[in-house]
């Protein structure tokens, strides 16, 4: 999908965030026991048959909807190659990884980013999760003003020794844990960036991994990941496979979403309205749904009466 070239560049709000995740499964129960037991959500049944992942008192993180008919996306599909829930502290995701243990559900890794630590798992449909925790922003590394990243082994022994002599960890996630960021499989890393940083207004923040690239609203390290490593030149999964239905990026207040809703059109790209968001998908098929939290459509209905 090439873009119009009549796009104005612009940045994104600052204050920019990654709202909720919406997947499509295949074992609903199934499901809500990994995310339940394995991550330490809490589930909610919505009226239309979806299921509502959140901490205690908190929005949904992930919304899932059963398919079990569903068709599996291609091995080099575009598509989710994992949301990534952000925990208040270390000791937090010392507890993620015990909580993972004692739910018998597999690690698929542990790595040290330098700006984070992370530990990376799957739900039962393949579906990538990761759970990290981030550094200080003043000890995130530079060179020549750069942000720096890497990929190295996390020392899960000092990760747990954050413990202490706790015998047990909580059931739940911690309250303030939210969607970091989440990281797509695209076909085109050129194409991408043209719409995440061209249009949208995402920066660029590292572009130091191979096939890779990594963008963020107000200087964090990343909201959005990017990469072509299983995905180079695919196509978008069939309709309504298993994976990752939509996510959403949530503007601080209306008018900046308008200044970001504007950049779209111009863009000449399609846009569904989907309540009071807006749904619009990247050029590799990935389903970007564009609105403001909650508490900010709240404000705005209230100084409008």
């Amino acid at each position: 999908m090439a873009l119009s070239s009549s796009t104005a560049k612009a940045a994104i709000h600052p204050d920019t965030t990654v709202g909720t995740v919406r997947l499509t499964v295949s074992d609903l129960d199934r499901a809500r026991t990994f995310y339940e037991d394995a991550v330490g959500l809490s589930a909610t049944e919505l009226e239309d048959g979806v299921l509502a992942l959140a901490t205690d008192a908190g929005r949904a993180l992930i919304e899932l909807r059963e398919a079990p008919a569903a068709p599996v996306p291609g091995p080099r599909a575009t598509g989710l190659y994992h949301l990534a829930i952000l925990v208040p502290t270390r000791r937090d995701l010392a507890s993620a990884l015990v909580r993972l243990a004692e739910a018998g559900w597999p690690s698929h890794g542990a790595s040290d980013h330098l700006v984070s630590e992370a530990l990376y798992s799957s739900d039962p449909d393949g579906n990538g999760i990761e759970i990290y925790r981030d550094r200080p922003w003043d000890q995130w590394p530079r060179a020549g003003g750069a942000l720096q990243m890497s990929t190295l082994p996390l020392d899960l022994r000092s990760v747990l020794a954050e413990l202490g002599d706790a015998a047990c960890v909580g059931r739940l996630a911690p309250a303030g844990s939210r969607i970091g960021h989440i990281h797509l499989q695209v076909a085109d890393l050129r194409d991408a960036e043209a719409f995440y940083n061209g249009v949208l207004g995402f920066e660029v923040m590292v572009r130091g991994y191979q096939g890779a690239l990594f963008l963020s609203a107000g200087g964090y390290h990343h909201h959005i990941g990017l990469n072509t490593w299983h995905s180079a030149g695919g196509s978008p999964p069939g309709p309504g496979s298993f994976g990752l239905r939509s996510f959403e990026v949530e503007l601080p207040d209306e008018q900046e979403l308008g200044r970001v809703l504007a950049r779209v059109q111009a863009a000449g790209l399609e846009i569904q309205q989907t309540g009071s968001r807006s749904l619009v998908r990247d050029p590799s098929g990935n389903a970007v749904v564009l609105g403001v939290p909650p508490a900010a459509q709240a404000r705005s209905a209230g100084t409008e009466r």
